[in-house]
């Protein structure tokens, strides 16, 4: 098993938008705990950093797990990874079919909070878009 951790601002907001994105819940607590925030209190975290992470898992168990934590610092440049949100069913899915999914992935992370970078083509059609997440992050909708 393995994960992604993404540095960020706001972890929980960051979170709730990735959640949308992938299809991601948040993990249940602990074993023996109601809620995480039990698990807080049981563990001793004082209650200022109780906002300074937050963690998705797949539903399925399959992807990997993604944790967010606050940093002071802001993004600066370019990421040297990113996210494909794989929605189209890829370039063997015919593009009538594929383009269109991509299309209403791309306004539901808009309303989310997203922002749009740029379209890319392949033989003068639509196939993949750039955006960017609530922090900034750049990532594609494929």
């Amino acid at each position: 098993m393995w994960g992604l951790t993404v540095d960020c601002a706001r972890p929980g907001e960051l979170a709730t938008f990735w959640a949308l994105a992938l299809g991601y819940v948040e993990p249940p607590p602990p074993e023996g705990f109601a809620t995480w925030r039990e698990w807080l209190v049981a563990h001793d975290v004082p209650e200022q950093e109780w906002g300074d992470g937050a963690y998705l898992e797949d539903p399925a168990g399959v992807g990997p797990t993604l944790s967010f934590m606050r940093v002071p610092e802001s993004k600066v440049v370019k990421n040297r990874l990113h996210i494909d949100v794989k929605v189209g069913g890829g370039r063997r899915t015919p593009w009538e079919q594929r383009w269109p999914r991509v299309l209403e992935m791309v306004e539901r992370l808009t309303a989310a909070g997203a922002a749009f970078i740029e379209e890319h083509s392949m033989d003068g059609r639509g196939d993949h878009v750039v955006m960017a997440d609530p922090e900034g992050n750049e990532f594609c909708v494929v």
